[in-house]
């Protein structure tokens, strides 16, 4: 198998994931160093984070919880242990996605689907083979451009990968990159996304200020066991406008 088409089948293979648990290690442009675990389902859509980022204050972990298009984030307010925001949206098309600030825009989108990002590389090759956590994997880099995205979502066989990478090219731009992604790609033996990673320079919200050096792994830790995603009790919630009537 070509590096393009091990690459293209761990694309098509990621469309029938149902949940996933996963690790988020790296740095992001505003937010620098970032450590996250989650979990996520896709039918009914929902994910759980417990995320820590080096500017976040006492450098605490704080967990984060998307359930029934509501966000809850476990911080104290006026004596409860979470506080609740809606409307809130994860894992949708760049555009549906809200987490009213709290996560950063690179973590508000399903990872299944920014791991098939590599199908719009050009020069897809592979590097040679890896353990990852415990699993062999082989080592796949190549250059990721928005022309490159949009060629090969113009170039899909049917409606079901068309689809996909239309969802790939909206990821890139939500990504705010510069120019050019540089991405590796790690495939199991089921040929499965095991791991990604990206490197790239990001431009700051329509063009201004706030860009900076992307350099994110994202690695895969079990795949279609059982998730279960709860929204915390009501009885220790409050809400986002009773956070800002608290001060």
């Amino acid at each position: 198998m070509t590096p393009a088409a091990a690459v293209a089948k761990a694309a098509a293979n990621s469309a029938d994931i149902v949940s996933l648990h996963y690790r988020i290690t790296g740095t992001l442009p505003e937010k620098g160093r970032l450590e996250a675990d989650a979990f996520m389902r896709t039918e009914p859509p929902a994910m759980s984070m417990e995320m820590d980022t080096a500017g976040r204050g006492g450098g605490g972990r704080l967990p984060v919880r998307f359930v029934d298009e509501v966000m809850y984030v476990g911080r104290a307010v006026k004596g409860k242990s979470w506080f609740r925001a809606d409307p809130a949206a994860w894992g949708g098309l760049t555009v549906d996605n809200n987490s009213h600030g709290v996560l950063p825009r690179q973590l508000e989108s399903s990872p299944v689907v920014q791991s098939t990002l590599l199908t719009g590389s050009e020069d897809v090759r592979m590097v040679g083979t890896e353990t990852v956590d415990g699993t062999r994997t082989t080592h796949y880099e190549g250059t990721v451009t928005f022309d490159g995205l949009r060629a090969a979502r113009d170039a899909a066989p049917d409606e079901a990968t068309r689809e996909r990478r239309i969802e790939g090219l909206d990821q890139f731009v939500g990504l705010r990159v510069s120019d050019a992604l540089t991405m590796d790609l790690w495939i199991d033996g089921d040929n499965r996304a095991k791991r990604f990673r990206w490197q790239a320079q990001t431009d700051g919200a329509q063009g201004g200020t706030g860009g900076g050096p992307l350099d994110l792994t994202v690695t895969f830790l079990d795949i279609d066991r059982p998730v279960t995603i709860e929204a915390p009790p009501a009885e220790d919630t409050a809400t986002l406008v009773d956070d800002a009537q608290g001060g």
